[in-house]
């Protein structure tokens, strides 16, 4: 008895529509294009011509990240357009904090089934960050795992490569005591912090994704995907004229872990917590669940997407062209000397 032959579709991969989805993506993919990039999507590696000649001594630097547990908000709000720039933001940020000028970003996307519309959404997304980021979006990989994801769900990450001068590396040693703190807001939680957040907003408010969020106009949908601002063209406009001796990008770990990071042995940030407006978000989520000052700190970012330490006598001119190229920014603390045993963050309340 003659059996009907199984294909590799029958098993749960599609191979045409995965042809489908690139060819869906390519408009977007050309779009983040810039005059290094050598070649179009579709070969086995993308192709990026550093121009040496634009520096005296490259160093190349490297990051990658997910989204997280973001895009259970996204899978349960069905929708997808705006976790890529969630995705590119948590790289590229990344990697300005040390001065590099973002160049090229790769992606990885894995979900149980393709669906080459939905695929697309993500990478127009993506595309989106990469536009905001000045970066191109050279190659990435799609893998369609039947059995691995649940029905509707994936998982996407990336990697950015950038470029910096090696006498211009910010690495947070020119930092000294009289430095002054500026914060530039984040746009919500970005990409941080939603593990508790769903617990607070989903279990102890008893909230949908539909709901109207505590005391604002818009969807829990609304604010919970609100995408991850992406700091680049402003930060390098920033090192075109001031000299900034460190950055911190507030990602996990918050205000009291990220800081830290880029402090100088005998050094702490005084932050003082009244110096700039946080979001309602984090009230209501810190009311949701009695959440303790310290944890919410550690967790969540508060507001502040990034942490310059600058000079004194530069700190108000510096806030002034961030707020010139559209950022929201105020001086939030200073760096005090400290011991080596002492914490490296205080929070001044008051």
């Amino acid at each position: 008895m003659s059996k009907k032959p199984v294909t590799y579709k029958d098993s749960g991969v599609d191979i045409a529509a995965g042809n489908s989805f690139v060819n869906l993506i390519k408009p977007l993919v050309k779009a983040t294009s810039r005059p290094e990039v050598l070649a179009d999507i579709g070969g086995f590696g993308g192709l990026f011509s550093l121009n040496t000649a634009k520096y005296k001594n490259p160093v190349l630097v490297s990051g990658t990240d997910g989204v997280g547990t973001k895009l259970k908000i996204a899978f349960l709000a069905d929708r997808h357009d705006t976790v890529g720039i969630d995705l590119v933001a948590m790289c590229v940020n990344d990697i300005i904090v040390q001065g590099a000028e973002p160049l090229f970003f790769l992606d990885y996307l894995a979900t149980g089934k393709l669906l080459p519309e939905k695929g697309a959404e993500i990478v127009k997304g993506i595309a989106e960050g990469c536009k905001q980021a000045g970066c191109a979006l050279i190659g990435g990989e799609t893998a369609e795992m039947p059995g691995f994801y649940s029905d509707g769900e994936y998982d996407v990450a990336g990697f950015t490569v950038g470029v910096v001068d090696r006498e211009n590396i910010i690495d947070g040693s020119g930092i000294s005591v009289g430095n002054k703190l500026i914060g530039i807001a984040s746009s919500g939680l970005h990409s941080n912090g939603y593990s508790l957040a769903r617990t607070l907003i989903f279990d102890q408010l008893g909230l949908t994704v539909h709901d109207t969020f505590p005391g604002s106009a818009s969807s829990v949908a609304d604010v919970l995907l609100t995408p991850t601002r992406i700091y680049v063209r402003s930060i390098l406009n920033l090192l075109k004229d001031y000299a900034i001796n460190g950055i911190a990008h507030i990602t996990g770990g918050g205000l009291l872990e990220n800081v830290p990071r880029v402090l100088p042995k005998g050094c702490q940030a005084n932050i003082f917590t009244n110096t700039w407006e946080r979001p309602n978000l984090f009230t209501v989520l810190q009311e949701a669940g009695n959440v303790e000052r310290d944890e919410m700190y550690r967790t969540f970012n508060m507001g502040i997407g990034m942490v310059l330490a600058v000079t004194e006598n530069q700190a108000e001119e510096i806030i002034d062209r961030l707020h010139g190229l559209g950022e929201t920014a105020w001086i939030i603390g200073t760096i005090a000397a400290c011991g080596d045993g002492d914490e490296r963050v205080e929070l001044v309340e008051g």
